[in-house]
């Protein structure tokens, strides 16, 4: 029936046009991958086979010599993302326990003949470390939340009092999307309030420039709440992670001492946050009559998600009163939870497991660097004791916030952090000046959080720009105004402090 159509050919052209567009693009894409995928073997290689004096380490075993691989191997798929980060992780873990492990191949993991191996438990283990603990709480909190309309109840509860004057609005926005952030994953915080932000949209005009000032606000937010608590954003408990490690710095900073010094912070940049945004992007519109949908369900189920809810901040916030610490704590809900019917195993499908995944693939790299004695070795070999304590705080946050441009900050903060602690340990009482190891982890995490200038940089970015209410050019335009900000700010608030030492 079709062919007697006389302009059936034209069509079939067009389709076939599109057809070879689209194959077009994706040889195009799978070109790329398998460049950058032979860009990262053939380094991996070439580091793993180079001779064991050309890295300048004395005494290098090869199973040193091999974490420096592997290492390298972490650093440059994550930079190319050649495969998902969560993917560069797993690989990580695996290339660990077979090539340097006490369970790796026989014939390659020798003692005598490549030095001390890894412990294949000690490596697994980094996968049930308190911190993923901590992250597992988070997300169950937040899927409870959302089973139950609890979410949404808040939002229309918080947003109220900001009435409907467009600018009030804006920062109704910014401060309950960073109050979110603070104890929801940042992205399923920016997921959340973009949706409640639809309807927003459909009441502002197009040609104006207050849906990009709303648009922009949601990542903004979320990724400065998520400084606030150690939970918030990975980078915090990653550095909490090596801040009270018993076998490491065992400092015991809880999460109502992180709340003391970083909650203001994280309020005053959104406050300055807002004004920048409604001065660059100022309203056409003076007013928005706001409609949140979304419905608290009272029932059993909803209340025993409030009182656990509010049992578990009360238990983070005393934690040096109770004795019971935040990894303990993160337990609690996911026990009552589950022991309750809230969530079932459906639900447990829904807890961002690639997270969790790239968050331990870091941790075992910081292990094997720190287990090995590489770690060590290498600082050893470099004169930090030279360097002055404020240069290594700056330096430490600039080189941060660059990688967390462009790479996750998860994958940035795993990368860092082990080689900053052993760097910090290895300058002595000289950090002291600075407030010690403490003042330079926490501005790495502050580092990792100001980064926001690239959709990739962070999920609430992409998130927003898919809105395509964002273009690139703004995103990087308020990205690096409030990131640089954050950082100066946040690092010179942590310098104080710890010259006053007070964490």
């Amino acid at each position: 029936m079709f062919k007697k159509f006389h302009g059936f050919h034209l069509l079939e052209s067009h389709y076939k046009m599109r057809l070879e567009q689209v194959n077009a693009q994706r040889k195009k894409i799978l070109t790329n991958t398998a460049i950058k995928a032979a860009v990262v073997i053939l380094m991996t290689l070439l580091i793993w086979n180079l001779p064991s004096d050309s890295f300048g380490i004395e005494g290098l075993t090869i199973v040193q010599q091999r974490i420096i691989a592997i290492f390298a191997f972490a650093t440059l798929a994550w930079v190319l993302e050649v495969v998902p980060a969560w993917a560069t992780s797993v690989a990580v873990i695996g290339l660990l326990l077979i090539f340097t492990s006490d369970s790796g191949l026989v014939f390659l993991c020798r003692p005598e003949e490549v030095g001390t191996l890894l412990s294949y438990k000690s490596v697994m283990a980094t996968f049930a470390d308190p911190v993923i603990m901590l992250f597992i709480g988070g997300f169950i909190l937040a899927i409870a939340a959302g089973k139950t309309g609890i979410d949404a109840y808040l939002a229309k509860v918080l947003l109220r009092p900001f009435g409907n004057k467009s600018e009030n609005v804006l920062l109704g926005f910014l401060l309950i999307t960073g109050l979110f952030s603070m104890f929801v994953s940042n992205t399923a915080t920016a997921a959340m309030m973009l949706t409640f932000l639809a309807p927003v949209f459909k009441q502002l005009p197009p040609e104006g420039k207050g849906r990009m000032a709303m648009a922009l606000s949601i990542p903004v937010a979320a990724n400065l709440g998520g400084m606030g608590t150690p939970i918030g954003t990975p980078p915090n408990t990653i550095a909490l992670k090596y801040l009270n490690d018993p076998e490491g710095l065992n400092l015991g900073i809880g999460f109502g001492e992180w709340m003391m010094f970083m909650l203001p912070l994280v309020i005053v940049l959104l406050f300055i946050s807002w004004i920048i945004i409604k001065k660059l992007y100022p309203f056409t519109q003076k007013t928005i009559n706001l409609q949140i949908e979304g419905e608290l369900q009272k029932d059993a189920r909803t209340k025993i998600v409030i009182v656990t809810f509010i049992l578990t901040v009360i238990l983070w916030l005393l934690d040096s009163v109770s004795g019971i610490n935040s990894y303990t704590v993160a337990l609690v809900p996911f026990v009552i939870f589950s022991v309750t019917g809230v969530i079932d195993r459906r639900d447990l499908e829904e807890v961002n497991w690639s997270v969790i995944w790239m968050v331990a693939g870091g941790f075992a790299l910081g292990y094997a660097l720190n287990a090995s004695g590489l770690a060590k070795q290498a600082v050893s070999s470099i004169p930090f004791g030279e360097f002055s304590p404020l240069a290594i705080l700056i330096l430490a946050g600039l080189i941060c916030y660059g990688l967390s441009n462009f790479i996750s900050n998860s994958a940035t903060a795993a990368l860092l952090m082990p080689i900053l602690t052993v760097v910090c340990m290895a300058m002595g009482d000289k950090l002291n000046i600075i407030g010690g190891t403490s003042t330079v982890l926490i501005s790495v995490a502050v580092a990792a959080s100001s980064a926001m200038v690239l959709p990739i940089s962070t999920p609430p970015n992409a998130l927003a720009f898919a809105t395509n209410l964002i273009s690139q050019k703004d995103m990087a335009r308020i990205g690096l105004i409030i990131g640089i900000l954050s950082m100066v700010m946040g690092g010179t608030l942590l310098y104080v402090l710890g010259t006053m030492h007070i964490i």
